[in-house]
C-alpha cells in the first residue's frame, strides 16, 4: 500500500459525493480519528458505505430516519477485519469533522484526514485496526510533509461536548506505541 495521487494503492475506493476542494492542498496537517457504526453499535454491512454515498434507505432501520440526509464522508473507514475503503482522496475536503476547532484554527476539514474506524463508543477496537490505522499514519506522514505524529486527533478534541468518538475504548497508548515501534 502507498499513496498516489491523492488515493491509498491496493484499497477499494467508492468515491463519495461529499466533498469538495480544500482552501490550501498544501496544508494538510492533521488526522482526526473517529468511529462509525450503522446502525449504532452494530457491525458489518454496507450501512456506512450507503450514508457516506448518500444511499442510505430512511426505512431500513428507525434510526437512519434521522441521518439519512446527512452530507458525510471521511476520506478513508478501517472496518473491523481490517479492511480499508476510501471515499475521498487525501487532497480533497472530505466532510467528517463538522464544527471543529484544532487550536486556533476552525473548520477542521481545511486542513485535516478524516479517518473513520467501525466501532462505538462502548466496544474495544481491533488489533487489526490498529495495525491499518499505524501503516496508513505512517504512510501519510511521508506522503505529506508537515504531517507528523504528534497531529493526531480524535473527533472528540476537536468537537468537545459534541462529539465523543472514537471514544473511551480507543487505545491511544497502545496507537503510539505502535508507532514508534515501526
Amino acid at each position: 500500500m502507498q499513496v498516489d495521487k491523492g488515493l491509498l494503492t491496493d484499497i477499494e475506493y467508492h468515491c463519495s459525493p461529499n466533498q469538495d476542494n480544500r482552501p490550501d492542498i498544501d496544508d494538510i496537517t492533521g488526522i482526526v480519528i473517529h468511529n462509525i457504526s450503522l446502525p449504532p453499535g452494530e457491525f458489518g454491512g454496507d450501512w456506512i458505505d450507503d450514508l457516506f454515498l448518500n444511499k442510505l434507505d430512511p426505512k431500513a432501520h428507525p434510526y437512519f430516519e434521522k441521518i439519512a440526509k446527512v452530507c458525510v464522508s471521511a476520506h478513508l473507514l478501517i472496518r473491523r477485519n481490517g479492511n480499508i475503503i476510501q471515499y475521498v482522496p487525501f487532497q480533497q475536503r472530505a466532510w467528517h469533522a463538522g464544527v471543529s476547532k484544532w487550536g486556533d484554527r476552525e473548520r477542521c476539514n481545511d486542513f485535516t484526514i478524516g479517518i473513520e474506524l467501525e466501532g462505538c463508543d462502548v466496544n474495544p477496537f481491533e488489533i487489526e485496526q490498529y495495525r491499518q490505522l499505524v501503516e496508513i499514519i505512517q504512510l501519510l506522514c511521508k506522503a505529506y510533509p508537515k504531517l507528523t505524529l504528534a497531529n493526531i486527533k480524535g473527533h472528540q478534541d476537536i468537537s468537545p461536548g459534541r462529539k465523543t468518538d472514537p471514544g473511551p475504548y480507543f487505545d491511544w497508548k497502545y496507537l503510539n506505541e505502535l508507532l514508534l515501534q515501526t
